[in-house]
């Protein structure tokens, strides 16, 4: 699933020359040319990352950041500023202020579409369509194949079929393995936060996903971390199913 990039940009060429770029790149693109507008399109639901241009009309794009990183729903948005302002002082205060990335006008939109790609991969590998290999699972974003080895007996790769909600699901616990993640937490990132369905949901995904693990013998990989939620994990511990 190709991530959203929200850019605020209010100089026209420049937002058009970025949206071109990106759109290139594979990225599906919102613009917003005010802080104000952009505050309306992220209530209406999450991108992925914004791209921040700091000199704004009525509020700069330094207080819209501080905005979102003081807000709980959108305090995990990675931030990239896009700005004509050189002094370091400036840098550092983008920096302090939780953004993810600095890049200086003029800009080369290579340079961009590859820090975009590194920010996004550090912080939300979910949508990065890097290959993913975990517990002999292989997920392909790019092909969209999972498929199953035999780590022990060294047997034939099996190819493991699933819906696209199971798909996703297992891609972002795939990409943070370890992690206990709540069910609100997985309706947030699988299903987005505009969208409401009851919790529940989760349970019967993360049902079918084991389903479609069981013959490769690998859904004990998804467990059940009673009174907090579901992870992944290679390792059997306490309290897990």
């Amino acid at each position: 699933m190709a991530a959203t990039i929200l850019i605020v940009e209010d100089e026209p060429a420049i937002q058009e020359l970025i949206s071109y770029h990106l759109r290139t790149a594979g990225y599906s693109v919102l613009c917003a040319k005010s802080a104000e507008e952009a505050k309306e399109i992220v209530n209406d639901a999450l991108p992925d990352l914004v791209l921040l241009d700091w000199m704004l009309p009525n509020m700069s794009g330094i207080e819209f950041a501080r905005m979102l990183r003081r807000e709980a729903r959108t305090k995990i948005i990675p931030i990239i500023m896009l700005t004509a302002r050189v002094e370091e002082s400036d840098k550092i205060t983008g920096l302090e202020i939780g953004a993810d990335d600095y890049i200086i006008k003029p800009f080369s939109p290579r340079e961009l579409v590859a820090r975009i790609k590194a920010v996004l991969r550090r912080r939300l590998p979910e949508v990065s369509d890097e290959v993913v290999e975990v517990g002999g699972l292989k997920l392909d974003p790019a092909s969209h194949r999972v498929t199953a080895n035999d780590l022990e007996n060294g047997a034939k790769s099996a190819e493991i079929v699933l819906g696209p909600t199971e798909f996703r699901l297992l891609h972002f616990l795939m990409t943070h393995t370890e992690r206990v993640h709540t069910r609100e937490q997985l309706l947030d990132r699988i299903w987005g936060d505009h969208v409401f369905v009851e919790d529940r949901t989760v349970d019967v995904h993360i049902r079918r996903l084991r389903k479609a693990l069981e013959d490769a013998g690998k859904d004990e990989l998804v467990q059940t971390v009673r009174g907090a939620g579901y992870r992944f994990s290679t390792r059997c511990e306490a309290g897990a199913e």
